[in-house]
């Protein structure tokens, strides 16, 4: 008896993806767990929308930072989520994909982390010199 594996979401779709906690770009994917950010471990969970509006893909990737990691350390690098999550409405198709909306709305209390927006903060390594 084989297992029948059903891939209902494309890499593609990860490729654009990013996470508003920490603005990065890499998921891992953890079996019979979940997906998780890379960088700061906020859980993605991916649900096929009920409406597509005529586009190949309608997603929402719901994020949790009940699992993130030091929130309260790297909080110059990371923005909770408002309530512990948030989700994100994304139609298109594989090379086009495009935000449709937010949920809660961004606003004066809360704004998603944009793709990359803390890596020109991160501290540089250190550089050792040979004497």
């Amino acid at each position: 008896m084989s297992l029948e594996v059903l891939d209902r979401h494309s890499e593609a779709l990860f490729e654009f993806l990013w996470c508003p906690v920490c603005g990065q770009e890499v998921f891992t994917h953890i079996p019979f767990e979940g997906v998780f950010c890379k960088n700061c471990n906020t859980q993605v969970e991916l649900q096929e929308s009920r409406e597509t509006r005529g586009y190949e893909e309608a997603v929402l990737a719901c994020f949790d930072s009940t699992t993130t990691w030091n929130l309260h350390v790297d909080e110059k690098l990371r923005r909770d989520l408002p309530d512990g999550s948030a989700r994100v409405k994304i139609f298109g198709a594989p090379g086009a994909y495009k935000v449709d909306w937010w949920s809660p709305e961004p606003g004066e209390d809360w704004e998603p982390v944009e793709r990359r927006e803390f890596d020109d903060l991160e501290e540089p390594s250190e550089v050792s010199h040979l004497a």
